[in-house]
């Protein structure tokens, strides 16, 4: 497989967005709004710790034209939950994982269907956390307003006590 998939990814077809994005790929970094964006000369990944945050982002792109749940044709863009997976059948995404090291350690990962490349794409200075527990500060979406409590944002970062561990659980965020 060939780019990272963690928490919920937007994944476009990178030709897509040489071809639709107005200004091509350079005005399309202009709009990535964190450092989770890796890609492949075949897709192209930005990635969010939030559905609020990933619904901007993706009306961000239909805004411009870019097709996403169309009834009718092929969307240009996909989102992939990292444990539910893709929010709908998609004909040219194949999902897997990668290994990462010499112990068998592997990550989610994802490339285009049919696709040669093996190589694992990641963000720059991306982290593997290969030891910790797969379901690491999971939260499903209908336990969060029963289970964790605001405490403040710190730089763009929303700072939550769990009140099932005790623990301060940090959610990044992309839109205020």
């Amino acid at each position: 497989m060939a780019v990272l998939l963690e928490c919920i990814s937007v994944i476009i077809r990178t030709h897509t967005i040489h071809n639709k994005y107005p200004g091509g790929w350079v005005a399309f970094l202009q709009i990535v709004p964190n450092k989770t964006l890796c890609y492949d000369d075949e897709i192209t990944r930005v990635g969010f710790m939030t559905p609020m945050d990933v619904e901007a982002f993706v009306k961000q792109l239909q805004k411009i034209g870019f097709s996403f749940l169309h009834p009718e044709f092929e969307d240009d863009l996909v989102v992939v939950d990292q444990y539910m997976g893709p929010t709908r059948p998609c004909t040219w995404l194949e999902i897997g994982k990668n290994q990462i090291d010499d112990e068998g350690h592997e990550v989610d990962s994802c490339r285009l269907t049919g696709s040669k490349i093996i190589e694992l794409y990641t963000p720059v200075n991306w982290i593997n956390k290969k030891n910790r527990n797969p379901t690491y500060n999971f939260i499903a979406n209908e336990e969060v307003n029963s289970r964790l409590i605001f405490l403040r944002n710190e730089n763009g970062t929303d700072v939550f006590l769990d009140k099932i561990t005790g623990k301060d659980v940090f959610i990044g965020r992309t839109i205020k």
